[in-house]
């Protein structure tokens, strides 16, 4: 009799053992779901952002350039001053990529990956 009901509750103890960690693997493929598809989001948003500044920057220099040329003279002097400002430009940026990507990138990141909800 004793013995039956030790079966009895090791099954028990087995069927919600089982429960229990289906539950969890459920909850854990729906918190990585949650973490991919909020970076996914934040990458499109920055992508179709960047994007659209890209455009921006691109008008606005083929404005300025032609605006120095007119001022010059020489409108070839006007795309040369726009060339020699972003070719500055790129180097501050490559000097200081450390700064500008890496400390952002991973503030981002740890808040999505890190938080407790």
């Amino acid at each position: 009799m004793a013995f039956e009901e030790v079966k009895e509750n090791i099954e028990d103890l087995k069927a919600q053992g089982e429960e229990v960690f289906n539950a969890n693997v459920k909850y854990y493929k729906l918190l990585a779901f949650k973490m991919f598809m909020k970076t996914n989001v934040m990458v499109a948003k920055a992508l179709l952002l960047g994007t659209l500044l890209l455009l921006v920057l691109f008008f606005f220099s083929f404005a300025g350039a032609f605006a120095l040329g007119e001022a010059l003279g020489n409108y070839g002097y006007g795309f040369l001053i726009v060339g020699v400002f972003y070719l500055l430009l790129a180097f501050i940026v490559y000097k200081m990529r450390n700064k500008i990507v890496d400390g952002p990138l991973i503030a981002n990141f740890s808040k999505i990956f890190l938080k407790d909800d």
